[in-house]
């Protein structure tokens, strides 16, 4: 056992991990197993002032009881300035941003109008740090993404040839926890460095088999609709079948930031309970760089996942490809903002930098639009992801009905393959609003409209 597993057992730092190290050595002499030994600690952690007369664990149970008490937490005499766009927003999702607010590594933030309750940060938040990265304010799926093809089938093909298209999203990707392909699919990003964090390492082959593949939550694969006004994607005006996919960096980045997130909160005893999971690691520390070349990996791992998605269902219609775009959230950029380089967190939030292109998605029934940003500096440059949820899915699930959900999406001409209760059209807002409230942040450029959708089945819990 080393040092960064001991603190994720809630080892405290310093003379307690130097005790730790010890018992290891004493326990392995004995031929103690390594479950053995990881019990006895955990055991020791959680009731210190218990063993204190034992032989054996006492001298860590000692180490751990006489550690200081932790730095009392000292925020910001002046919170960091955010803005908010949109109006009705959750109270929780606002408290969490003033949070956010209140570290003292914050520069600056902004609340898209998507925003709801997240982990530490809420999802659409966008949060600006001095030399500091913030594993929760990134998020659990590191680099989640979005991809758009308008291939070159005729748009009635989304009714002629309905089973063929369904064919092909059902036999070139997975969805659900754990999803892989049994023969890997082949890209670049394999042949990266995979050792630059020990989760990477251990995670490669994981990686390996699921690329390709959706998750679940509210990741999806659908065709549908493209409609441009102009000429300036390259192709005419009119109506394009096209290809919109929605998935990030699967199990190896939830694993990575479940790692991270706890050595962060290991760093950081001295926050509150509202603010332990905005812990921070500092980006001249080797935890802080390794976090982030991980999180970089991850970026690169999560637009090769939608590459080999769009890829394979091409090349299994025998589509050319006319237009592709593409752009994520759930990750952390180091840009200039207010005169200064700054980090940004955009957890479930879009960057719309000048002239950047993204895509922010409805629902299953609703369009998704594909925007050109307005590099507006109060939001940090930033957009929503999408349309936010304003339901839980335990809510969801308890209260609607797929007979109205159906409905629904019968008068939009929506073939739903598969997805589960919780992320039918009624737990989203209103795309619309939510376009209207970010004018000063995008320009529409372009819209979709989703005709046949799959995502994970009912019952799978979400990675999201």
């Amino acid at each position: 056992m080393k040092k960064r597993e001991l603190l994720n057992l809630g080892i405290p730092n310093g003379e307690p991990v130097r005790a730790a190290l010890a018992l290891i050595k004493t326990l392995a002499g004995e031929g103690r197993t390594v479950d053995t030994m990881r019990d006895l600690i955990k055991q020791t952690v959680d009731a210190p002032h218990a063993h204190l007369g034992n032989n054996l664990l006492g001298p860590l149970a000692h180490s751990i009881v006489d550690v200081p008490a932790a730095p009392a937490f000292v925020p910001r005499a002046h919170p960091a300035p955010f803005t908010q766009y949109g109006r009705g927003l959750d109270k929780n999702s606002i408290a969490q941003m003033r949070n956010g607010c209140q570290l003292p590594v914050a520069v600056r933030g902004a609340l898209m109008p998507d925003a709801h309750l997240g982990y530490g940060l809420p999802i659409g938040g966008v949060l600006g740090t001095d030399k500091a990265v913030i594993p929760y304010a990134v998020g659990v799926d590191i680099a989640c993404r979005m991809k758009l093809t308008v291939l070159d089938i005729p748009v009635a093909a989304l009714d002629s040839q309905r089973d063929r298209l369904t064919t092909a999203i059902e036999e070139e990707t997975r969805f659900g926890i754990g999803a892989a392909f049994k023969k890997p699919r082949q890209h670049e990003v394999m042949d990266a460095d995979w050792n630059i964090s020990p989760i990477t390492r251990e995670k490669k082959d994981k990686a390996w088999s699921q690329l390709g593949s959706s998750g679940s939550g509210n990741h999806f694969v659908e065709f549908g609709v493209f409609t441009v006004d102009d000429a300036s994607f390259g192709i005419e005006a009119g109506d394009y079948l096209s290809l919109l996919s929605h998935s990030g960096s699967r199990g190896t980045g939830a694993a990575v930031a479940d790692h991270y997130s706890k050595l962060a909160r290991g760093g950081h005893p001295e926050l509150p309970k509202e603010l332990q999971h905005l812990s921070w690691l500092d980006l001249d520390s080797a935890d802080g760089a390794e976090y982030w070349a991980a999180m970089q990996l991850m970026g690169q791992y999560a637009a090769a996942n939608h590459h080999c998605i769009h890829k394979h269902i091409a090349a299994k219609l025998g589509a050319k490809v006319l237009v592709d775009i593409e752009n994520h959230h759930n990750f952390a950029w180091e840009e200039k903002h207010d005169g200064r380089n700054v980090i940004v967190h955009r957890k479930g939030a879009t960057p719309a930098g000048v002239g950047v292109l993204g895509i922010i998605p409805g629902s299953m029934a609703t369009p998704a639009f594909v925007v050109e940003g307005k590099g507006d500096p109060a939001s940090l440059a930033s957009a929503s992801h999408g349309a936010g949820r304003m339901m839980s899915r335990k809510k969801a699930k308890s209260s609607l009905h797929w007979k109205d959900a159906k409905a629904i999406l019968k008068s939009q001409n929506v073939t739903l393959l598969s997805a589960g209760i919780d992320e039918v059209p009624a737990v989203y807002k209103n795309i619309h609003d939510v376009m209207a409230a970010q004018t000063d942040l995008v320009k529409v450029r372009a819209k979709f409209q989703p005709r046949l959708v799959k995502m994970a089945p009912s019952g799978e819990p979400p990675e999201d």
